[in-house]
């Protein structure tokens, strides 16, 4: 069993996280096009440019995190070695010299972004791994996941309740020096808790000390893993649409309901659902299933989205209401799906022999941020398609940011719901592969033992 104690440890690396993470979701568009003047179209090539091209490293992380051995374990290290880095990166990001002109700016804006994607892959890809070896038992995973992303919602509220008037706060009239300081005590926090979450986690999971085969010979065989092409697909859309959702929260408020200054209670309210939702993650799925229960919650949530469409723009307080629903409703499945990876890991050990924790967490976020990319790409480019301009509120922009927040999301979740159908890894079917694989003598391929050790 692991304890509580080491559980919320494990959360906290997830709070720094998303103190980096839901400032990118909820406001970096909103800072590149409103603060520092950069064109909507340009921001959403950039994040669709940088997202992939950070994306194709997260197999070469993956990896290299596999065949890393210290005396910490394959993945914590990278937690210590990293949190400086991280915190440090998520400044520049939020940094652009006034002095620049406008194609200095996007230069700048484009070599920053890539590096904060790059450290963020770093330190997020051997972090996510970690959360598969702190447990063999598909309850427990389930459990971890489910701290995780309590705490990481409780950054993100942290994010959304006080950026914005930190930005004030700080900036004492200047906005852009406001988003800087803010991201210094962010970033600063997050370095700490980072800290905090190496020295209260214990790997448990070991990997053997054979050589890994090499990075293509893992691909291929992770090719073999027909749940885990599933995963990685449903991963994909999932984010798409939350990501294109969340980017277009603020300029929803601001210009389809026209009240710039609900801004922080709406996406507060988002994040409010998503901490009850995570908590509620653990006793739903023992209820229902987890296949079953993900399927429903994601139909659920397509609904909401369609609901909110026909919100009147004059009832404000009804649409935060809702936003507190989605998220509650959306983020139960966040918990789900991360411990749908850690058995696709076991599922792949089951079928090819190998054990690729990291490799396979890491193919997955690459997906993951796939959906980052196309997401912010399509909230640049609707943007751009419905002639938006900053501080200016046509009605046909404001009926656009209402399409595009209300049924991309929408249609992205209803496919997942179909994709699910099948997803084969239900509670009986991964007690019958842990048996298997508790066995010394499993393993379906003689050409590739049994590569793990369970505690």
């Amino acid at each position: 069993m692991v304890s509580a104690r080491e559980k919320i440890a494990y959360g906290l690396g997830d709070t720094a996280s998303n103190f980096i993470f839901q400032s990118v979701m909820l406001f970096l568009t909103f800072y590149y096009t409103d603060v520092v003047g950069i064109p909507a179209a340009a921001v959403g090539t950039m994040f669709l440019v940088i997202r992939i091209m950070d994306a194709v490293t997260d197999p070469l992380m993956g990896s290299l995190a596999d065949t890393t051995r210290t005396k910490w374990g394959a993945y914590r290290p990278y937690l210590a070695w990293l949190a400086l880095p991280f915190a440090l990166t998520s400044v520049l990001a939020f940094t652009s010299p006034s002095t620049f002109t406008a194609s200095g700016k996007l230069i700048y804006a484009y070599i920053t972004y890539a590096l904060l994607m790059l450290t963020y892959t770093a330190i997020n890809i051997p972090y996510s791994a970690l959360g598969g070896v702190m447990s063999a038992q598909a309850s427990e995973r389930i459990s971890i996941q489910a701290y995780r992303f309590v705490f990481a919602m409780i950054g993100g509220l942290i994010v959304t309740a006080f950026m914005l008037p930190l930005v004030d706060l700080l900036g004492q009239g200047d906005t852009a020096r406001g988003y800087q300081l803010t991201m210094l005590v962010m970033g600063t926090v997050g370095m700490v808790l980072f800290l905090v979450c190496f020295a209260g986690t214990r790997e448990r999971v070991k990997p053997a000390e054979s050589n890994m085969p090499s990075i293509t010979r893992q691909m291929r065989i992770l090719w073999c893993n027909d749940q885990c092409r599933i995963l990685c697909t449903v991963a994909m859309l999932v984010v798409t649409g939350v990501a294109l959702r969340n980017t277009m929260a603020i300029y929803y408020v601001k210009y389809s309901l026209g009240l710039p200054e609900l801004v922080t209670p709406f996406i507060t309210a988002g994040m409010l659902g998503s901490i009850v939702g995570c908590a509620l993650a653990i006793k739903c799925s023992q209820k229902i299933g987890k296949v079953r229960l993900y399927i429903w919650l994601q139909i659920t949530s397509a609904l909401i989205c369609l609901s909110n469409f026909f919100i009147p723009l004059d009832a404000p307080y009804q649409a935060i209401a809702l936003q507190f629903i989605w998220g509650l409703v959306f983020q139960m499945s966040t918990p789900l799906l991360w411990a749908k990876i850690a058995d696709v890991v076991d599922y792949g050990e089951y079928k090819t022999g190998v054990r690729m924790t990291g490799v396979t967490y890491s193919t997955v976020v690459f997906f993951i941020k796939v959906g980052l990319a196309t997401g912010g790409a399509l909230a640049g480019w609707l943007l751009a398609l419905y002639n938006y301009q900053p501080g200016i509120a046509h009605p046909e922009v404001a009926n656009g940011i209402l399409v595009s927040f209300c049924l991309g999301p929408a249609l992205a979740s209803f496919a997942v719901a179909y994709l699910m159908r099948g997803y084969a890894l239900d509670n009986a079917r991964l007690d019958q592969i842990q048996q298997a694989l508790a066995s010394s003598t499993h393993s379906p391929y003689p050409e590739h033992p049994v590569t793990a050790n369970r505690e």
